[in-house]
Formats: structure tokens, sequence, C-alpha cells
């Protein structure tokens, strides 16, 4: 039972300073949660007790699906992440460190490695598969601006499991009991969520998705069609255009344009230079980007902006992508800022990629190269090639849909689980090899699956806090129900630890607030505040042989019978 009265707990009334959402201001108010630095938070009893609840689920429907559960150390050495190269491309993300003999440690982000060293060591047979293996861990990153609490910390919990099949049907079958098992965790964790195509990124494989939770503040945007159920990350979503159907275009022409350098000034120059209805999907625009210490440009219709996440995801191996400063351009005098075109970008040394939008023999108006001078009709393919197409634009809401040409909608979620079909990255980069039914020697290939426990506590609060408080589903909350005793005199507090102990022994998990010292309104407040489903209030209606009994989610207020309180009140919570 948790009382109150010795409980590790203080409630705040006011949202702490560095709060942005409403998961990170209500868990730290209610208590659950501390901040020790810039995303490390320690957990109350409350809070711990929520998050096991967390794992506790997850961990039951892992064992159900027949997943194994191993450990891993956090300290991790260097040597099997430097083989895969990931020593290197985490880049700042990665915490690193050295023991007293100079040997190079990482705290782990992630365990791909030694999930398949573990495998590699123990098993060298077909009939040693299929095999997966999970673990519930804390993980390391180095993230360069935590945000909202725990949602995006530096330390966090997460369920990480793989998959070893001997081949692709294989590592299929095991991708759908991993998504299967994903749908009931969520499920049973009281969450609403969408199941959407993701890219793999740095990750890897073929196949990938994510399982986001809805939310106004949620980090993720996706799209959704409402008429056929296509949905996808926004750095996944699919441009479906047609070839370009028009008349050949006229010679390139350049023309003067002085104090034009934005699109916006560029249009309202068209129009009245040449002839009224041009519009900035007219015009390309080219943006100028460093990749790895390579200058590239990226062309988007000029009604569009570059997404810089989607771009980069788009655009594998690459680390370190950002736009264009002051010193990149003096170091390309041929590139003239706000002026700049493509069909002077092979000999000026820079790589070009398009957005599909910018299909072969489309024509555009363009920066000329030149200070105050653009140009008309700059052709794709006559004037201008392209290193390849790449899904790098804004996804706006009405962008069709690529499955039936349906404007799409766009939301904001917290991504909670990813699952991706890795394939043979990790294995033949460390040598994971089994032999066939042929006695051959053959690469096992794998499967990754991952659930953010701990940031599972802040999304779950996000869907379901209201106007007083967090408001827990039963599962995960700290108690089913939470009992609070007013008054001055002893009979309140008798009554409330009688109760509290009989619905223990039926079972049920009890919060007791015996506190003297507490008001009934600052009781009440609290019991709002920290949102288990169930309140019982005992205090001035035991003059009337009565107790009330409240449901913390709807609101609605009940009145028992001290006598026949017992029995109702386990049937009801037992029944929600």
């Amino acid at each position: 039972m948790l009382r109150m009265s010795t409980l590790l707990l203080r409630t705040l009334r006011d949202d702490p300073a560095d709060a942005e959402v409403a998961s990170h201001k209500l868990l730290v108010r209610a208590g659950y949660v501390r901040r020790v630095a810039a995303g490390i938070y320690a957990w109350l009893p409350l809070g711990y007790i929520t998050l096991r609840n967390i794992e506790r689920i997850v961990r039951e429907e892992m064992d159900g699906a027949g997943f194994q559960e191993v450990h891993f150390p956090a300290l991790l050495p260097r040597e099997p992440y430097e083989t895969t190269n990931r020593w290197n491309e985490y880049g700042s993300d990665l915490f690193r460190l050295q023991d007293r003999r100079g040997n190079d440690y990482l705290l782990g982000p992630t365990h791909e490695e030694m999930f398949t060293l573990m495998v590699k060591g123990e098993y060298s047979s077909y009939k040693d598969l299929p095999l997966s293996i999970y673990q519930i861990q804390t993980k390391y990153r180095d993230e360069t601006r935590p945000r909202s609490g725990i949602i995006r910390g530096r330390e966090f919990v997460m369920k990480d499991s793989y998959s070893f099949d001997l081949d692709d049907a294989g590592l299929a079958t095991s991708y759908e009991k991993h998504r299967v098992a994903y749908e009931k965790t969520f499920t049973r964790l009281g969450m609403k969520y969408n199941i959407v195509s993701a890219v793999s990124g740095a990750m890897g494989g073929s196949r990938s998705e994510e399982f986001l939770a809805p939310c106004p503040t949620g980090e993720d945007t996706y799209v959704l069609c409402e008429k056929c159920g296509y949905a996808a990350n926004v750095e996944a979503m699919i441009t479906k255009v047609a070839p370009y159907s028009g008349v050949a275009p006229a010679a390139m022409e350049i023309f003067d344009s002085p104090n034009t350098p934005t699109i916006d000034s560029l249009v309202d120059l068209l129009n009245t230079k040449f002839a009224p209805g041009h519009q900035a999907s007219d015009t390309l625009k080219n943006v100028l980007l460093v990749a790895d210490g390579q200058a590239i440009s990226v062309l988007v219709p000029g009604d569009r902006e570059v997404d810089l996440k989607r771009l980069q995801a788009n655009l594998p191996g690459v680390q370190e992508l950002r736009l264009f400063e002051d010193g990149d351009f003096a170091k390309h005098p041929g590139l003239v800022k706000g002026y700049v075109g493509p069909q002077d970008a092979k000999k000026l040394g820079i790589t070009v990629y398009a957005d599909p939008r910018v299909v072969l023999g489309s024509h555009w108006i363009t920066g000329a190269n030149q200070k105050d001078k653009h140009v008309r009709f700059v052709t794709h393919g006559r004037d201008f090639d392209v290193e390849k197409f790449i899904e790098a634009a804004e996804v706006k809401a009405g962008d069709l849909c690529p499955e039936c040409a349906t404007p799409v909608i766009i939301d904001r979620a917290i991504e909670i689980g990813h699952i991706f079909q890795l394939g043979r990255k990790y294995a033949e980069a460390l040598d994971l090899t089994v032999l066939d039914k042929d006695g051959k020697s053959k690469v096992v290939t794998m499967g990754s699956y991952g659930i953010g426990v701990s940031r599972a506590v802040a999304a779950i609060a996000e869907q379901t806090y209201d106007e007083m408080g967090l408001c827990w589903p039963r599962e995960v909350a700290p108690a089913d129900i939470h009992i609070v005793a007013t008054g001055k005199d002893d009979e309140p507090f008798n009554v409330a630890e009688k109760f509290a102990q009989e619905l223990e022994q039926a079972g049920l998990r009890v919060m007791l607030d015996d506190r003297r010292d507490a008001s009934p309104g600052v009781k009440f407040k609290d019991a709002e505040l920290i949102g288990i489903p169930f309140i019982m209030v005992v205090g001035k209606g035991l003059a009337d042989g009565k107790v009330e009994f409240r449901d913390r989610k709807s609101g609605e207020k009940s009145e028992f019978a001290v006598d026949a309180a017992l029995a109702t009140i386990i049937a009801t919570i037992n029944q929600a």
C-alpha cells in the first residue's frame, strides 16, 4: 500500500520553468520525476512504479510472442562498433570514454553489435534458427538539445529486440510476429497509435515502420489518407508525379531582376515584367547545403521549402548536413547568393539533387548565377541534369496520396516504436553465419525492433491528461484506487484504513492519503493531479453512512453506503 504520510512525494502547484509540453509539466508537478541535468531525470516512487508497469506489459507481450530476454551492459568496447563503422557514423551523438589504461569505450545508444556477437558465439547451425531475443535496458545518446522532459533525453529506457533467420522469408515471418506483439502491447498500454511507413536511415535494411502516438506536441509529423488508410512518416512520404507533357520550351532567356533575392520578390517582378499569373510554383529554388563537407544543391519548386530532416533521412550515409553559410559562398565564388541556378552546377563542382516534381523536360524560372539576374525556360535534361531525385521538399496537407491520389491530412505524434527489416548489414560486418542443411555457410538475416519504454510514460500522459492533471489507464497507473481520508476526527481515517486493507486483500493496488495535516482541498487537488483511475473519499459523508466514489477519467461521482461500498467498488474497478 502507498501511504501518502510516508511516501516520498511532493506535489507542486507551479509548472517547472524549463517545461514545454504537458507531460513534462505534469510529471514534475505530480512528483513522478525530477530533473538531474539537461536530458537526465530521476524517477521518484510514483514514476518508477509507472515505468515498471510499462516494462511489465512490454515484457509479458514479448514473452508471450516467444521472444527470449537477455541483458547487455551499457558500457561497451569500441571494437565491435568500429567494425561496423558506427564508432564514426554516430558522430557527436555517441558518449565516448576511456578507462584508466586508455582503452576506448562507449555508452550504448543501441545494441545491434552486441546481439549479433552473442548469437555468433552461441549458434552455428540453421537448426538453431529462427531466434528472437530482447532486452529492456538504459540507452545513452548525447542529444544536441534535450527537450520535452523524458520524451527526448540523454538517458532513456528502451526495449530492443532482434530476430535472426536463415532467409528473407523467415525474416518476414519474424517481422510480422513483432508487429502483432507491438499492436497488443500498445493496446494494453491504453494508447492510441498509428502504424506508418518509415525510412530505415542509418539503421539500414528494407522494410521499416513506426508506431506513432498522435499528440499535438509530438516531434514526428506523419501523413494519413482517410480514404485508403495510407500512412507514412513525412520522411517516407512518396511524391507521385506525371511525366512532363507540355510543349518544348524556348531557349534560356536571361533577364534583369535587381533586388529579387526571395521567391516572393521574384514573382512580383515576373507578374509586372512579363504577364500576370506567375506563381511561386513556376520558379525553381536552389537550396545549397554542405553534406559531410561536400557542396550539394537540392532543387525544389519555389512554393516549397526543403525539409532538412526529410532530406537527411533520404541521403543514406550522410552524417552532417547544414545549410550554406557566408564562408561557403566565399569558397565557391561562382555561386551568387540569392541568384543561384542549376545550369552551371556541374562546372562549379556542385552535386545536384531534385525533388520528384522537377520532372525531366520541365522548365523553370531560376537564378542566372549572376548578380541581379534570373533566367527563364531553364529545362531539366537540356540545360541541367541531376544526380538523382530525392524526397526532400516539405510535405503539405492536401498533397496527393501516392496510393489513391486523395489529398492527405498531416498530424503530429510521438514515436513510441520502430521496427526494421535489417537484412544482413550487421551479420556481414561481424561475420555471423550458420551452416545450412547442405553444410554450406550462410549469412544470417536480421530484424530490429524497438519500443521507447520511458518515452511511453510521457506519451501516455500526453494522450490522457486533462485540465486537472494526469489521468492514467489502469494497467500503467501506480495504483488502482486513491483513498482520501478527510476530517479532524479519527473515524474517517480508521474507516479509510479498513477499506484500504480490504481492497488490497481483494487484489487491488491502493494509495491511501492518510495525511493529518493536509486540508481536504489540498488532498482533492493532489488526487486529481496524480491521476489514479479511481478516487474514494471518506469524510463528512460518514455522518450519513456513505462514502464517495469517483471515476477520475469521466468525472462521474457516486455515493455508496459504507456497508455495501466494498463489494460495489471492487466490482466497478474490475469491470472497468
